[in-house]
């Protein structure tokens, strides 16, 4: 048997790949925290916030216009680092195949559906800063639990066909769809189909997915796995996705999110109560707080992100146990990994800091060494 190992050349890829996407991601992080920081140091966000209020008296009407000076700008400045992120830097790996037209509508489209979202959220955690200025964080947690839940379902068939179209698995592949049913079954779960999805028209990843909670629960394959990979690797790559639900790990995740959003949640309100004064504003409620509030919430993350991606890690090798045991293919399991870590350019052997701040799953190295222990 010819070692499982991803290509040496396209992992030399994968790791310029890497370090220039971890320079980016330091680059988003200080320009997002400096612009926030900037609009509260030099008074910006109060002076707007009065700008607004001498405008309408509706707090209402004040959230989308805050937005549209304070979002608007930051999208302006961040425009050509978004399209160096997404649109150059993949194009130079050659993992893209998205035309510049694609590119701009998904701007548009990205631009109109996380405004709409964004500005729902916003206004009822302003409304909820308003009436309960000294509980909010409580009623602000559970809001934001709720919606999770709610998008969760919905997403399948409201957000996710906005991006990408969504056609049910054809006669040619009935075999794998009744395979994939089966496993599903055997997990316990059912699901409402199985569907192939149009990657290929902005990528050249492969991907696959478990998606939706009850009725609009779904098996999602792009279109670039199902060419690429044969019935039995794809079996694998399903069966890691099932044993999620099989772990319990969508109540687990929920659990622990609902534990960090309202421990961070707290903290903010910690912070707004200082920094509420002390930038000049008068009130929690006053929309120009929007800046600390995010630098608030956005500097709780970064610090717990570490926790979280090593209690990802943890649920994500029971899933590749579990994909292993219920197929009993540990080699064609080690084959897709080496070959997804090859089409996606991803880094198969990361530093162990890269490792332990950034990663969500095991080292594809890794997981191809514990498929090895069951062949």
């Amino acid at each position: 048997m010819e070692p499982i190992t991803p290509d040496p050349e396209r992992q030399e890829k994968a790791r310029q790949y890497a370090r220039i996407s971890r320079r980016l991601l330091l680059i988003n992080l200080l320009l997002g925290a400096g612009y926030a920081l900037a609009w509260l140091a030099f008074g910006w966000s109060k002076q707007w916030d009065a700008t607004i209020q001498s405008l309408t008296p509706n707090p209402w009407l004040q959230v989308p216009l805050y937005l549209l000076g304070f979002g608007g700008l930051f999208y302006l400045i961040n425009l050509p680092l978004a399209w160096y992120e997404s649109y150059y830097l993949p194009h130079r790996f050659e993992l893209s195949t998205q035309t510049m037209r694609g590119w701009i509508l998904d701007q548009v489209k990205g631009l109109g559906v996380g405004g709409l979202l964004g500005l729902l959220v916003l206004e009822i955690i302003y409304a909820i800063l308003r009436a309960s200025p000294q509980t909010w964080w409580i009623w602000a947690t559970l809001f934001l639990l709720f919606l999770n839940v709610v998008l969760a379902y919905l997403a399948p068939v409201l957000l996710f066909p906005i991006f990408n179209k969504f056609k049910p698995l054809g006669e040619e592949h009935a075999d794998l769809v009744e395979r994939l049913k089966r496993l599903g079954e055997r997990a316990g779960t059912q699901v409402e189909g199985v569907y192939e999805m149009d990657m290929s028209r902005r990528t050249k990843a492969a991907n696959a997915a478990l998606t939706g909670l009850g009725r609009t629960r779904r098996i999602i394959l792009g279109d670039t796995l199902l060419r690429e990979f044969s019935p039995d690797e794809i079996e694998t790559v399903l069966a890691h996705e099932l044993g999620h639900h099989v772990h319990k790990d969508i109540p687990l995740l929920m659990a622990v999110s609902a534990l960090l959003t309202i421990v961070g949640m707290y903290l903010v309100s910690v912070v707004m109560a200082w920094g509420v004064p002390f930038f000049g504003f008068t009130s929690v409620g006053e929309v120009g707080t929007l800046p600390l509030l995010m630098l608030g919430f956005g500097a709780f993350q970064l610090v717990v992100m570490p926790l979280v991606n090593a209690f990802s890690r943890w649920r994500e090798r029971l899933a590749d146990r579990y994909a292993i045991q219920v197929t009993g293919k540990p080699a064609v399991y080690a084959a897709a990994l080496a070959r997804l870590a090859d089409q996606n350019l991803a880094e198969a052997d990361p530093e162990p800091w890269v490792e332990f701040l950034l990663y969500s799953h095991p080292p594809i190295n890794k997981r191809i060494a514990m498929a090895k222990e069951y062949m």
